[in-house]
């Protein structure tokens, strides 16, 4: 969901060139959105979104600017990988930024409560705080960013 929120958001911005998500496990690789997250999306206009799931994988660190985690479990389950990478190839190899999505909604160390294993409702509270994170980044970190020196703008 916050991949198809932040595109939204983004959509025609030239600071932004690839977004993608990608889970610590593959519990669900190769399916598509959960039901209930298509239709929060539905329900705020946001029809155009297609993603296959898919775990992250080393290469991610260094072919994007930031690694962004839902929650602390990932941020830790990222965060090693990360070092790990680092620590075996060098700081070339991953030069993402790996920190909590949550940070950029208001709220420092705020978390997603996975909303999989709950009702509905659960959806649209995540995609509130999707909208919000997103906000926020955009704010913090996208507007620092100087559209003359953007590749493809």
């Amino acid at each position: 969901m916050a991949e198809g929120v932040f595109r939204s958001m983004t959509k025609g911005d030239a600071r932004v060139n690839v977004i993608d998500s990608a889970g610590t496990g593959a519990y669900h690789e190769g399916c598509p959105p959960d039901p209930r997250t298509m239709s929060v999306l539905a329900d705020h206009d946001e029809t155009e979104y297609d993603h296959c799931a898919r775990k992250v994988q080393s290469i991610d660190f260094k072919n994007f600017d930031y690694v962004l985690a839902m929650d602390g479990e990932n941020l830790h389950d990222l965060t090693r990988s990360h070092r790990r990478i680092v620590k075996t190839s060098g700081a070339d190899a991953a030069p993402a930024k790996v920190q909590l999505f949550g940070d950029f909604g208001g709220r420092k160390g705020e978390e997603v409560i996975d909303p999989y294993y709950g009702a509905r409702d659960g959806f649209t509270i995540a995609y509130e705080q999707m909208t919000r994170f997103s906000k926020g980044f955009i704010e913090q970190v996208l507007s620092a960013v100087d559209t003359a020196n953007v590749p493809y703008a």
